[in-house]
Formats: structure tokens, sequence, C-alpha cells
């Protein structure tokens, strides 16, 4: 089984990355591969609702990035983990922009997988970031990952989010508890809930 992480600061070593790293460490423990995927510090082009993606199944942009994680998601995960630093009370916008575009073309392709969301902040905005990155999963049928405690952490210079233990329990936890749940859902073997013709209500 494989889990793929993305880390969406553009600091590849900063805070985010070491949340994410101690999930990926216990769900090495626990007999899980892992893959943690950094954004970068590049300008990430957002989606243009052109709908190519529904047509093709990828996106119309050639971006390096996107395709990385495409190709990580078509060779077959079992999880995603997605870890944002906190901009104004949300999430990195780059990594918006990269997830607008992945969840729109590969939706499909992670429904009934295990989602979580990372936080990192230096103080407040944790609560709203991860209220919106969990917003990604809820609407793909992919059952969400829980901890202990909401999955964030705090730091504000890189590597200071190490200094949090109970930040770092939580991340731990976290990767306990996708483990199981990778175990017990076993989706390739039992399969997922046949769903109905899908119904669209617009409103005027």
């Amino acid at each position: 089984m494989r889990v793929l992480l993305i880390n969406g600061s553009p600091r590849e070593k900063g805070n985010t990355f070491t949340a994410l790293s101690e999930v990926a460490k216990t769900l090495n423990e626990e007999g899980i591969e892992t893959t943690i995927i950094s954004i970068g510090k590049g300008a990430v082009q957002g989606c243009i609702a052109c709908g190519w993606c529904g047509r093709t199944g990828r996106c119309t942009y050639h971006d390096d990035l996107y395709y990385q994680v495409m190709r990580a998601i078509k060779d077959g995960i079992d999880g995603l983990v997605i870890g944002s630093p906190v901009y104004y009370g949300g999430p990195n916008g780059s990594l918006c922009a990269l997830l607008d575009r992945v969840f729109y073309s590969l939706g499909k392709d992670l429904e009934y997988k295990p989602g979580a969301s990372v936080v990192v902040c230096r103080r407040g905005g944790a609560t709203s970031t991860f209220d919106r990155l969990n917003k990604y999963f809820t609407m793909m049928n992919m059952p969400l990952v829980s901890s202990q405690y909401w999955n964030m952490a705090y730091g504000q210079t890189p590597g200071q989010a190490k200094q949090d233990e109970e930040g770092m329990q939580t991340m731990r936890t976290l990767g306990r508890n996708m483990a199981w749940l990778l175990r017990k859902l076993n989706i390739h073997e039992e399969g997922h809930p046949k769903p109905e013709p899908r119904v669209w209500t617009n409103f005027i």
C-alpha cells in the first residue's frame, strides 16, 4: 500500500514538511510506502474550467508539478495526505490552484481512498485552513482520517514544529489511524458502494 503526501508549502524543508514527515515516518513503520511531493516556489496555474480533462482524463496544462502528482495517483495510491501552511486563515493559494485541477481531473481516481489534511501555523487560522482542505475530500467520497486532535502543528522558523510535542504526537496518531483504516477498508478486494445516477440541481 502507498500513500501520497503533498507538501503545499513553498519551503521544501519547512514546518509543513516536518509535520508531513512525522506522518510518513509512522506510515513507514506500519508497512505503508510513502512519497512526499513538494509544490515548490514556482507559479502554479489554476483551473480555468475548460472541460478538457473531462474529455481526455488530464488537465490541459502541461506543467511538471501537475504531472508529477497525476503520475503518482495513476500509479495507484491508496491514500492521500495534503499539508499546508496558513496564509491569512487559509491554505497556500498555489496549493489550492493545484488541488482544484487535481480533484477536478482525477477525482474518479481518488474516490473511496482515505484522505487527511495537515496544517501548520505560527499562531492562528489553523482550523479554517483545515476545514478548507477537508472540503476536497468530502465531495469526492473519500473517507476522512482523524487523529487525537485536529491535524495541526505550530511553528514559525523551519524545524520549529518539531518542538510542538502535542502536534507531533497528533501526526503520529494520524499516521497510525491512516494505516489502520487502509487495512480495514481493503478497497482493492471489497470494492465500494455502487453510486446512484448523478443528479445535478442548478439554482438561478
